[in-house]
């Protein structure tokens, strides 16, 4: 259990050093490999702590990594629109296809980095796809391989994304998925961070001679391009770190000045979610009282609403 404590939620965030996000014009591996080294070296001690909010942050990068891989799953949501389809899915109930890729993100993100073939296949089918068990455990193996290598840890990522893609042309967003799976697994950190979704899209994978041609996981220049978006990729998480780090410190401040009985289970779960429902009820806390915590810790501005809706309101740091 994460514990409330100022010490490690004041923890200053590492930064990822201003010459290696220089990358523009970068057009060799190992330029790109020393700038994603870089990269990582300053996220590596963040991915091994445990502060206060890691929760939170690490919730916060799932719902992005979800946000993106819709795009590929062609799908409209947005992270608004995720949030309502896990947030407002009752206990036990399908949360739909975009819910269900946001819980796949989730899972990513809460889990160690271990693999089997039971929890790809159920992976799998979060993410809509469909593996056949051979085929499921041959990748098993594959993975152990990639991750037991000597290579990069970032190529150790490329070359597990390109392997995917390379059994099932139409599995890019579990090569994605898997791809930071590995990458945690080469860097022996607790749990995964989901990282490389949000790149996707973005310049690291876009040719400069092919008219902006996007680079899929296996064609070429796809291992520097890695590179290059785990530095963007970096970055963004480091930045996200330090506003929650902030934002938490305030939550925390706020802390004794609030006199429901069930405060304390809220702050522990806006630490560790992405967002928390306004209708919270729990052993501590009738839905009566919950609206008006997160009324007072509003007003405290310990925490922001998330909905922009007058009700159903979601709430987080």
């Amino acid at each position: 259990m994460i514990r409330l404590d100022p010490a490690t939620a004041n923890l200053p965030p590492p930064t990822v050093p201003g010459w290696a996000l220089e990358t523009v014009g970068v057009t060799h591996d190992v330029d790109a490999a020393f700038r994603a080294g870089a990269a990582l070296a300053s996220l590596d001690s963040l991915a091994r702590a445990q502060p206060a909010w890691a929760g939170a942050w690490r919730q916060r990068l799932a719902l992005k990594c979800a946000a993106a891989s819709m795009r590929l799953a062609g799908r409209a949501e947005d992270e608004a629109g995720l949030r309502d389809a896990w947030q407002l899915c009752p206990a036990g109930a399908d949360p739909g296809p975009a819910g269900a890729i946001f819980g796949a993100w989730r899972q990513l993100a809460l889990q160690p980095p271990a693999v089997s073939a039971d929890r790809l296949a159920k992976v799998v089918e979060m993410l809509g796809l469909a593996w056949d068990d051979e085929a499921l455990a041959e990748l098993s193996t594959k993975i152990d391989d990639v991750a037991g290598s000597w290579r990069p840890a970032s190529f150790a990522a490329a070359a597990l994304a390109a392997h995917v893609v390379a059994m099932r042309t139409h599995s890019e967003l579990l090569a994605w998925w898997l791809a930071d799976l590995v990458l945690a697994q080469s860097l022996r950190w607790p749990r995964p961070l989901p990282l490389l979704m949000t790149q996707a899209f973005g310049p690291a994978f876009r040719t400069e001679g092919g008219g902006g041609k996007r680079i899929r996981p296996g064609e070429k220049g796809f291992e520097r391009a890695v590179c290059l978006a785990l530095v963007q990729a970096a970055a963004e998480a480091c930045r996200l770190a330090a506003e929650l780090s902030r934002r938490s410190e305030k939550l925390l401040a706020v802390a004794p000045k609030l006199r429901a009985k069930g405060a304390g289970d809220v702050i522990f779960l806006l630490l560790n979610e992405d967002a928390v429902a306004g209708s919270l009820v729990t052993k501590n806390l009738s839905r009566f009282a919950a609206r008006r915590l997160f009324e007072r810790l509003q007003h405290l501005e310990a925490v922001r609403e998330l909905s922009g809706r007058a009700s159903f309101r979601l709430f987080g740091l």
